[in-house]
């Protein structure tokens, strides 16, 4: 994986910036920390569930694997398309919205991302509890409040620690995870448990959706942690890191939830965090299982918390026309979206966060369209020429609201009501399709193609290259 040298003299621990433009002197960073972010994110227990889920809910190991592997190329190459954008753009993913929809209407898809990251934070913050209890020995209330600590640390540190932890993390995973695979499988033949076949479209592509949509969710913030590479950096080298390492990354734990599931069966489901640490023979090991499940839990959640800041100051800089906020505010902010998440946490630990979750899964019908018209609009028609200090000016390019993103984006979202599939709501052409979700794809491809045409229809307000701000009066 190429490597990019970064300036020793803008290397601070503490991120100075925030939703502004990163100019190139404090631009840093490798391709390769891409890959160990996303690598290491993704190796945790709540990827494993959502494998297992693939059989659980009807499939067989092996059309499980194929179809959640299919899923991760699919939603993997839509979540690294975003990625890619971080180098060229220097922003953080949701403020190139306001291209696409206006600098107030930004604000529609940037609190539905608010709300879906604090609560994937708070169902983490549950799981990372019950492990540092059982790690610590300590009540699980103090246990979540421990974890909601090192989140608002990590989070306050900003862009350098996380990508850190990201490589630690991707490391104690991989060991953790050869462990458990060696574990699972002693005196089971693998190869008796991928003869077993017998293929059903339904079951197919509900493993795919699983995955695909595992993937998409990470569209609103992954240019977060890609942003402050040089822009030089090579896009589809920037796409490759990232497609790599959140692919092999959530491939391998759904992998270990899919043959988790079928070998364990009832003991598994309900019981994961249980199982997994079961398989640890030992005290010493079954501690060490703890501590990775999470530290696992510790970089998504994080990943979510920073993303979240992000998101908040991005809606509230907007009305107020400011292109940074500072180190102060963000502070706050951290607290803010932490002390949410947390409070979530304490309050659903037994009940209410499983019916929260499903919520939260049905707002990824709002994603799907918001990705599919970033993407055409970043790739096909302003084609990376973005006028940078207009994405903060309320009156200038891209205008307080741009009513025809908005509409497009409305239809995206209502189109795919009949093809949705959660314990929150069941369109009505679910059960036709044998009771699985698709809406992911058509809330991919209408959108896309809708948007496209409207574009083609009016004329671009593109800039004829891309506009930076000016950094050149600004304090060392």
């Amino acid at each position: 994986m190429e490597r990019t040298a970064s300036p020793a003299a803008n290397a601070t621990l503490i991120e100075r910036r925030s939703i502004d433009y990163i100019p190139d002197a404090e631009r840093h960073g490798s391709l390769f920390s891409q890959f160990t972010l996303w690598f290491g994110a993704n190796l945790q227990v709540t990827a494993v569930v959502v494998g297992a889920l693939a059989v659980v809910l009807g499939g067989d190991v092996f059309w499980s694997l194929i179809g959640l592997l299919a899923g991760q190329v699919i939603g993997g190459a839509v979540m690294a398309l975003h990625g890619a954008q971080g180098p060229q753009l220097g922003l953080p993913q949701m403020i190139s919205s306001r291209v696409q929809f206006g600098v107030y209407g930004a604000v529609v898809p940037l609190a539905l991302v608010c709300v879906m990251y604090v609560g994937f934070s708070a169902g983490g913050t549950v799981l990372a509890g019950q492990a540092i209890a059982e790690l610590l020995h300590v009540d699980r209330t103090v246990a979540i409040l421990l974890f909601a600590a090192l989140v608002v640390l990590l989070t306050g540190l900003g862009y350098r620690t996380i990508h850190a932890m990201g490589r630690v993390s991707s490391i104690v995973g991989t060991l953790a995870f050869l462990y458990l695979f060696a574990s699972l499988l002693h005196g089971h033949a693998l190869g008796a448990l991928l003869a077993i076949r017998h293929f059903t479209l339904a079951s197919f592509l509900l493993a795919v959706s699983l995955s695909a949509s595992w993937q998409i969710a990470y569209g609103p913030y992954v240019a977060d942690y890609s942003r402050y590479l040089p822009k030089s950096t090579s896009a589809p080298k920037t796409f490759f890191a990232v497609f790599s390492g959140t692919v092999i990354g959530a491939q391998v734990a759904m992998t270990f939830g899919v043959l988790a599931a079928a070998l364990a069966g009832d003991r598994f489901s309900g019981h994961e965090v249980a199982f997994i640490v079961g398989l640890g023979a030992t005290g010493a090991i079954a501690a060490v299982l703890y501590f990775a499940i999470a530290l696992g839990k510790l970089t998504i959640t994080t990943l979510n918390a920073y993303g979240s800041v992000m998101s908040v100051a991005a809606i509230l800089t907007g009305f107020g026309g400011k292109r940074e906020i500072s180190p102060r505010t963000r502070i706050a902010f951290v607290l803010l979206t932490v002390a949410a998440s947390s409070g979530l946490a304490l309050a659903g630990q037994h009940s209410f966060l499983k019916a929260f979750s499903s919520f939260l899964l049905f707002l990824l019908v709002f994603f799907t369209p918001w990705s599919a018209i970033n993407l055409v609009d970043y790739y096909w028609v302003t084609r990376e020429r973005f006028d940078v200090p207009a994405l903060f000016e309320p009156d200038g390019r891209y205008g307080r609201w741009n009513v025809a993103g908005l509409i497009v984006y409305a239809i995206g979202v209502l189109v795919q009501m009949p093809f949705v599939a959660t314990g929150f709501y069941t369109g009505p052409w679910v059960d036709a399709l044998g009771g699985v979700d698709v809406s992911w794809i058509i809330g991919v491809l209408v959108p896309g193609i809708l948007y496209y045409v409207v574009t083609e229809l009016k004329r671009s307000n593109a800039p004829d290259f891309m506009t930076l701000p000016d950094y050149s009066s600004e304090g060392d």
